[in-house]
């Protein structure tokens, strides 16, 4: 298994006032594969941008080790690989195709190349018409798109993307949608922290979620969405009062029950003189997924005095 970031029982502490230590990370791993759209998820506080950041090597982890793309973290030649966007987008107030320009240089770029792509990854964000504009004058969205285009600008071949779609207009995000999907199958990989959970769940391959500075839950998104628990059955030539809860739909009835029960549930179809069409594992969102493994309202890890 080749791997792109690799987490390894890492911890990080910050001081809190008065005189104590607020653990953000508690004895956190994780592996993400090359070539996967990962998605990292946790509500506000559980150490999503602190983990980004130890990846960036923006500060140093109190424990544990990482490494990003074969390299420990902080090797800086390996960060000209990698294309970053921040949650809070702050940008150099110039012409976008300059700024863009200005972090393609800052990435080795020069001359032809830097001019050609600086173009290419504008129009990619669908911002070219406005390439000659002083950012300072964007808007919240315009300035999110072109936060990912510095961060494509350099070809990169592991993209850290804090939030990149949160500002956007529904059009926009099926856009950067796109353009994800289109980086995946490019041999790119995406790493994806975000609170819109739909998106998520469109385009990841496996996603983890954080709580509390640990990792609570990591699998593939397909796999997660699958409840073992329960099964929706689909079946015709039955009344719909058969079962609670259950819906017609185009001649069908449609209803949930507990996999337990399954047996039984196709049993009484059969004597009312019914057919059972379908079987499948009931299908949850990840919005419920989340809820349910973010529920504790524990206090975040504190440690000794300082």
């Amino acid at each position: 298994m080749s791997l792109a970031l690799e987490f390894h029982q890492i911890s990080k502490e910050y001081r809190n006032f008065p005189g104590r230590r607020l653990r953000a990370l508690d004895d956190f791993s994780l592996q993400v594969e090359k070539g996967e759209i990962f998605g990292f998820l946790g509500p506000n506080g559980a150490g999503k941008s602190t983990a980004i950041h130890l990846a960036m090597g923006f500060m140093l982890p109190s424990h544990g080790n990482g490494r990003l793309l074969g390299e420990p973290f902080g090797h800086a030649k390996t960060r000209r690989r990698v294309g970053f966007l921040a949650e809070n987008v702050a940008l150099y107030h110039r012409r976008a195709q300059r700024l863009v320009q200005f972090y393609a240089a800052l990435n080795g770029m020069h001359g032809a190349e830097l001019e050609k792509r600086s173009v290419e990854v504008l129009d990619a964000v669908g911002l070219l018409e406005h390439a000659s504009r002083n950012v300072g004058k964007f808007s919240r969205g315009m300035l999110q798109r072109v936060g990912l285009a510095q961060a494509l600008v350099n070809d990169p071949e592991l993209l850290i993307l804090d939030e990149p779609t949160s500002a956007l207009d529904p059009l926009a995000r099926v856009s950067i949608r796109e353009l994800l999907l289109r980086a995946r199958e490019q041999g790119k990989t995406i790493f994806l922290s975000s609170h819109l959970l739909s998106e998520v769940e469109l385009i990841c391959d496996r996603v983890a979620v954080l709580h509390r500075g640990k990792l609570v839950r990591l699998g593939r998104t397909a796999d997660l969405l699958h409840s073992a628990d329960q099964t929706e059955i689909s079946a015709r030539g039955i009344s719909a009062n058969l079962f609670l809860g259950a819906t017609t739909e185009n001649g069908f009835v449609r209803f949930a029950v507990p996999t337990s029960s399954q047996r039984a549930a196709i049993e009484k179809v059969w004597a009312a003189g019914g057919e059972v069409v379908r079987l499948n594992p009931m299908r949850r969102s990840l919005e419920q997924v989340f809820l349910e493994v973010t529920s504790s309202q524990e206090a975040p890890t504190k440690v000794g005095e300082l």
